[in-house]
């Protein structure tokens, strides 16, 4: 397990005496994704929380897909924001199932409901259908928001790594095409740059949990021979726009020991300089994902809470009862 000096001591102490397994993707053959997949797919995850309803949805269309909704149970027949979601995994990894304790959560805390995005993943489905999905689910929310219980004028887009990558993308898609404008950007340890040539993306050649050669690998996957090339497209890499002007106020957050570091802080930067309302949240001694690796110890306790006031506080929701938002170990 790699010891970096600055790693947050709670969560050190707590990976020496329980390592999370390594996901190692640099060189596995792509015909063993699937087995890799299912293999996750079957691992125990925390279950959504009681008080949220769970549907499953098929999107009619030339693709098939599946979106997962989210809705607390106390909300009724309610018209509520809406988070559209889009899970990590690095392009190739990951389901909406992964991430049910964390919406759940978010649904509860935010008062909001939440369309998780299914996306076909990289290499079967390379560049551009995973973006085009989560596109797709975009205009679905707002194109059913009356059947769905949505408020269509508050529907914002988010994700975590990859999945914070295709929502940064969704918006800049969504700008250009004139499609349904998202009100925020919720972008948690965004995958934005196929270059890989930021001094965090050398820096973490060995990380807890996403070294710079799953990250090479996951763009690859994505983009093909292309990938770090001129060619490629700002819908497959957000950090490529160049123009991030029009834009809905974001939030980026990414950890301070993870490749993302510096490509996630450049963006939020460029954010504000095209004049995008940005809230931007390094997290001192955190690695990739450490929220979801570690949801009980204090840092992650801190994180999963500034989550989930940002997300209350761009949706117009109200404040949360008393013990909101707790779900499946990711506590308020």
């Amino acid at each position: 397990m790699p010891h970096h000096p600055n790693l947050d001591p709670e969560m050190a102490a707590a990976l020496a005496a329980d390592p999370p397994p390594p996901t190692l993707l640099d060189g596995l053959p792509y015909e063993e994704l699937a087995a890799l997949r299912a293999e996750r797919a079957a691992a125990a995850t925390a279950p959504p929380a009681e008080d949220v309803e769970v549907t499953d949805h098929h999107l009619p269309g030339p693709a098939p897909l599946r979106v997962r909704t989210y809705r607390p149970r106390a909300a009724g027949s309610r018209a509520l924001p809406c988070l559209v979601w889009m899970h990590g995994g690095g392009m190739v990894l990951g389901s909406p199932e992964m991430d049910d304790a964390r919406v759940s959560a978010y649904a509860l805390g935010a008062d909001c409901a939440v369309v998780s995005v299914d996306y076909r993943p990289a290499p079967e489905h390379p560049w551009p259908a995973p973006v085009e999905d989560c596109y797709r689910a975009l205009r679905w929310a707002a194109d059913e928001a009356e059947p769905l219980g949505l408020d269509p004028g508050r529907l914002a887009v988010g994700g975590i790594s990859a999945g914070g990558g295709l929502a940064a993308a969704t918006a800049l898609l969504a700008r250009d095409s004139g499609g349904p404008s998202p009100v925020f950007q919720f972008l948690l340890c965004p995958m934005l740059d196929d270059r890989n040539t930021t001094a965090s993306s050398r820096e973490f050649t060995e990380a807890v949990t996403w070294p710079r050669a799953n990250n090479l690998y996951g763009w690859a996957a994505l983009l093909g021979p292309l990938a770090g090339s001129e060619e490629v497209s700002p819908y497959a890499a957000p950090a490529r726009a160049k123009d991030l002007s029009g834009l809905p106020p974001a939030y980026v957050d990414v950890g301070e020991l993870e490749v993302f570091r510096d490509e996630c802080a450049r963006y939020a930067l460029r954010l504000i300089e095209a004049g995008v309302s940005t809230e931007f949240h390094l997290w001192p001694g955190a690695f990739h994902g450490f929220d979801g690796v570690l949801p009980h110890l204090t840092l992650p306790r801190r994180a999963a809470r500034e989550q989930v006031a940002v997300l209350r506080r761009a949706l117009g929701a109200t404040p949360p009862a008393a013990g909101a938002g707790r779900a499946g170990g990711t506590p308020p």
